[in-house]
């Protein structure tokens, strides 16, 4: 029992740390069950499908059928779906996931869908006929009214139509413009040389002909053109625009018209206008010449009218009735047919037997969870109503597995940070869970300000609490959609970032006088502040000696040496903080190496990595520990000793480089000059003691470089003499076999020879690219006090130079400019200070991640583990339709 479940607890431990221990299954199941089985596997969302067809045409698979009716169902719902919104119907989601339905229920949903289609198609054609004949009706309406207002001009001019259609071709003017309610829009004469033909036969004119009808506004101006040209002036066209648009019947689109009359003589340029008509879609009504027949067709059009319109709105109820019923069960029925959809995707992967009634399958499953697939499997077995319960067998295989890493709504961020860079190769040490401290805690150091800090984590900490209204309110705004799924990676750099505020003492560039400053001005009067301002801070004599109980005394904040007191510290906890990041990393590698029992990695690249960084570079950091607690500011009374004052305080650097260079501080002493009266050692042999951890680091590089290759090839050596003396041994009495063993000891060497070849130009770039990237790794790690220097000044300069100028204001007028001044700063630092300073302090602190920390021991060379899942198939199938809008 107890080793039970010690087992238990190491699985579970395993599966936080690095990804899950994954299986190769065949799984068999009956042709009758297989249906219900995928059904049950796809809720659980557990278990990876090969493709055991993988050179078989999609369209040559066996339940292509199936897939294709599932289509055709989806296509009646997207159509369905496209009506409701094009009505603006509210669609029903009540959040529900109904199963996936039996292959006997997918007749009575093709039925269903099959009826509505082929009922709205129905209704969508006789509305749209409904329409159309009301939009012939309506131009016709209006042409009618347009008309008459021309004929009524004539008749008050007491000419008939014909007498003013004769004046208007033989008049002097070419083109005489005038609306309908006014002067002619547009008239056409004969020529010049024709004109007293003309006159000469005005009592035998015939009469003239006309046509009108209605055409699109903007087509007017090209419309007048080709009249002209085409008929060589011999027509006359009126036109007046109608003032309300008209509905396109076809797009539902709202257009604008005119109404058109032209007039002509003869059948040649009637059909020639006629022509053009039709070239510019203008649509041709009749149009009685007599009063009283346009008097009563108008007023049969308007019965018609009014007919039409209570047949429309009949109509249009029908319709509303027919999509508010679909809509309410259309979101149902999409996860219905895709998991139909999915169902039979899956089947199309599977092999039959020879008997036909046995399908197989492989697939990846996680090793935990095979106890609950088989139970899947049995209650598909169950709905199904067959007999014959599923097989599954795990198998042996040389293959790769997938990685599969589990993860919650908090860990999913962090996860995909991770992923992002590359997936873990199988069983490899995960990242995500480190970094789930060490990334908001990297990027406080550079966003260290308890204001700023602040803004972020409530914004977080609302999408946290607001958590399920807010993903029900599905978006396609990226932006934002990136911000609600790391709202926990957001929570936590806020938090973080209030945390390294309160240790600067830095609140939107100001300091928190929490317990009180810890020093006093002495020696100064109270008038030499006030007239000074600025003054800066000697610890000398104003330091009161104890230290200040949490983060940064706020009297530094008035100092005028802040800026370099605050380098210099923020400067050597960056380095501190990225050594000890990198030597975390290296010791995460030597898990790896335990786990895949890697004997050689940990001799030859684990031992030396760790000293060449331990004895250099943390070496540093332990040189900048020992500088602060032996070293003060010289005091007479709590540090009288001047050789432990600041005074004599050798440099970290110069100390380093000079380590580096086998240099001691003896030589910088020009002859003749007195001797420094300070020590230049911090501790008592230091000077032996780091020439050697310089000499062990030197050595560390060519055991490296050359330690693996070298032990390699002696394992190989003593490999094939143990062979040739095998073949020796069994060799033929003529030698033969002694012949055969040596020819293939030669062949193995030359092969050999190349393999190695391989092995020693991997392990010089990994040794080159880890000794240098040593160095520029720990130069690296300085981005965290420059941007956190760089967020305080900009915070600081906003302060001084927006807000702190509506502070000096007073009186009425003052209220508003600092009301003015106090929107903008808010502004501001929201969109600067907030937005982007932490988009620049996240990118950072990834790349601190993904380049100095994980290349340690990360290799990220493997695929993600993905599942046959409803869940993700209908989310995947949600998000398309939504970017598809």
């Amino acid at each position: 029992m107890s080793a039970a479940l010690e087992s238990v607890l190491e699985a579970t431990m395993g599966s936080l740390f690095r990804s899950e221990e994954m299986t190769l299954c065949q799984l068999f199941l009956q042709s009758e069950a297989a249906y219900a089985c995928v059904s049950e596997l796809g809720e659980l969302g557990l278990v990876q499908f090969r493709d055991l067809n993988p050179d078989v045409n999609a369209f040559q698979r066996k339940f292509v059928n199936e897939v294709r009716r599932c289509d055709e169902m989806e296509r009646k719902l997207r159509y369905l779906e496209k009506e409701i919104k094009k009505d603006g119907i509210p669609m029903l989601d009540t959040g529900e996931n109904p199963e996936a339905p039996q292959p006997r229920e997918m007749i009575d949903l093709e039925a269903t869908f099959e009826k509505l289609e082929n009922e709205l198609r129905e209704v969508n054609q006789n509305a749209e006929a409904l329409k159309r004949n009301f939009l012939e009706l309506t131009e016709l309406k209006h042409i009618l009214r347009k008309t008459q207002v021309f004929f009524d001009e004539q008749e008050h001019a007491g000419l008939n139509s014909t007498e003013s259609m004769t004046r208007a071709l033989i008049s002097d003017d070419n083109i005489a413009r005038q609306t309908a309610l006014g002067p002619v829009q547009l008239g056409y004469v004969q020529p010049a040389n024709r004109r007293a033909k003309y006159l000469s036969c005005v009592p035998c004119v015939r009469v003239y002909s006309f046509v009108a009808g209605v055409i699109l506004r903007e087509r007017i101006p090209a419309f007048e053109r080709m009249l002209w040209r085409a008929c060589r002036g011999n027509v006359f066209l009126r036109q007046a625009e109608i003032e309300t648009p008209l509905e396109d019947p076809s797009t539902g689109d709202q257009v604008f018209k005119s109404v058109f009359i032209i007039f002509f003589q003869g059948d040649q340029l009637k059909t020639r206008v006629k022509k053009i008509c039709e070239g510019f879609r203008a649509t041709l009504y009749p149009c009685p010449e007599a009063p009283a027949d346009r008097r009563e067709m108008a007023m049969g059009v308007m019965t018609r009218i009014e007919d039409l319109n209570t047949v429309l709105g009949q109509t249009q109820d029908h319709r509303h009735r027919v999509l508010v019923a679909a809509a309410k069960n259309i979101k149902n029925w999409f996860i219905k047919v895709r998991k139909i959809k999915a169902i039979y995707h899956t089947l199309n992967l599977f092999n039959l037997d020879v008997t036909q009634k046995c399908l197989i399958a492989e697939c990846w499953v996680p090793v935990l969870d095979i106890e609950t697939i088989q139970q899947a499997l049995r209650r598909g077995t169950e709905r199904s109503g067959s007999s014959v319960p599923p097989i599954l067998n795990r198998m042996e295989t040389f293959e790769d597995p997938p990685t599969y890493n589990r993860t919650n709504k908090f860990t999913k961020g962090f996860q995909a940070l991770i992923d992002a860079y590359g997936v873990a190769s199988y069983r490899e040490m995960n990242p995500a869970p480190y970094t789930i401290i060490t990334f908001p805690f990297l990027f406080a150091v550079m966003f260290g300000d308890l204001g700023h800090g602040m803004l972020m984590f409530a914004f977080a900490a609302w999408m946290v609490l607001k958590e399920k209204p807010l993903a029900a309110q599905k978006t396609d705004n990226e932006i934002w959609n990136i911000f609600f799924g790391g709202r926990y990676i957001i929570f936590l750099m806020g938090l973080f970032s209030m945390y390294t505020g309160l240790i600067y003492n830095d609140v939107f560039s100001k300091s928190l006088n929490l317990f009180g400053s810890h020093w006093e001005i002495r020696n100064l009067t109270s008038k030499d502040v006030l007239d000074n301002g600025v003054l800066p801070i000697n610890p000398t004599w104003d330091y009161v000696g104890h230290p200040y109980p949490f983060g940064m005394d706020p009297i530094w904040q008035l100092a005028e040496n802040k800026i370099i007191f605050l380098n210099s510290y923020k400067m050597k906890i960056s380095i501190i903080f990225g050594i000890i990041h990198m030597l975390f990393g290296v010791v995460v590698g030597l898990f790896n190496h335990l786990y895949f029992k890697r004997r050689l990695n940990i001799i030859c690249e684990f031992i030396p990595q760790i000293l060449f960084l331990i004895f250099l570079f943390f070496y540093m950091t332990i040189l900048m520990f020992i500088k602060w607690i032996k070293y003060a500011a010289p005091h007479p009374i709590n540090n009288p000793d001047v050789t432990t004052s600041s005074f004599c305080a050798p440099s970290v650097l110069i100390t380093f480089i000079n380590m580096v260079l086998f240099k001691s501080p003896e030589e910088k002493d020009t002859e003749g000059t007195k001797k420094n009266p300070c020590d230049p050692w911090m501790y008592g042999g230091q000077n032996g003691l780091q020439m050697l951890l310089v000499l062990v680091a030197l050595l560390c590089i060519p055991w490296m470089l050359f330690a693996k290759p070298f032990m390699m090839m002696q394992e190989r050596k003593k490999k094939h003499m143990q062979l040739n003396t095998h073949n020796t041994e069994n060799g033929d009495l003529d030698g033969s076999g002694a012949v055969q063993a040596q020819g293939q000891v030669q062949g193995g060497h030359k092969e050999e020879e190349e393999d190695m070849a391989e092995v020693m130009i991997h392990q010089g770039i990994h040794t080159i690219e880890y000794v240098l990237g040593s160095v520029s790794h720990t130069a690296s790690y300085l981005r965290l006090w420059a941007l956190s220097l760089a967020h305080a000044q900009l915070s600081e300069v906003l302060w001084n130079m927006v807000l702190r100028n509506g502070l000096t204001q007073g009186g009425g007028l003052g209220g508003i400019i600092l009301w003015a001044l106090f929107a903008f700063w808010a502004t501001m630092t929201v969109a600067i200070l907030v937005l982007m300073e932490g988009l620049s302090a996240f990118l950072h602190t990834l790349r601190l991640h993904w380049v100095e920390f994980q290349s340690k021991f990360y290799l990220g060379q493997g695929y993600s583990f993905t599942p046959f899942s409803f869940e993700i198939l209908l989310e995947t199938a949600q998000a398309t339709s939504e970017a598809a809008d």
